[in-house]
C-alpha cells in the first residue's frame, strides 16, 4: 500500500519500509515512534482514496532511525570593487525515519 503524506513542510510517497530523510523532528530521540496524521492519499487500485485535504482517521506510524546534521552549506555574499565580503555556514538537522505502518 502507498500512501501521499505531508510532513516536515513537505509532501512524500511512500510505502511501508521507506527510509526517509526529513527535518528533524522536535523533542524526539532514536528509536522513537512518530505518528503522521497528515495523509494526503492512500491505498491501491480500486482501493485508493484521496482526501479533501486531508484523508479522515488515516495515519503513518514511522521510526526514528537516526537524527544527524546535514552536510555544510556555505553562504558568500560579495559586491565588487567595494571591499565587502561576508562568509557564513549553516547545517539543517535531520531526521532518518523509516515507515512501519500505513493504517486508513
Amino acid at each position: 500500500m502507498k500512501a501521499t503524506i505531508k510532513t516536515q513542510g513537505q509532501q512524500f510517497t511512500v510505502s511501508e519500509g521507506d527510509i526517509l530523510v526529513v527535518d528533524r523532528y522536535p523533542n524526539t530521540e532514536k528509536g522513537a515512534t512518530v505518528e503522521i496524521t497528515q495523509v494526503l492519499a492512500a491505498g491501491e487500485g480500486e482501493n485508493f482514496k484521496v482526501g479533501r485535504p486531508m484523508l479522515a482517521g488515516a495515519s503513518v506510524s514511522a521510526r526514528i532511525l537516526e537524527n544527524k546534521r546535514g552536510d555544510k552549506v556555505v553562504v558568500f555574499k560579495k559586491r565588487k570593487r567595494k571591499g565587502y565580503e561576508r562568509k557564513q555556514g549553516h547545517r539543517q538537522d535531520l531526521s532518518v525515519i523509516k515507515i512501519e505502518s500505513i493504517k486508513l
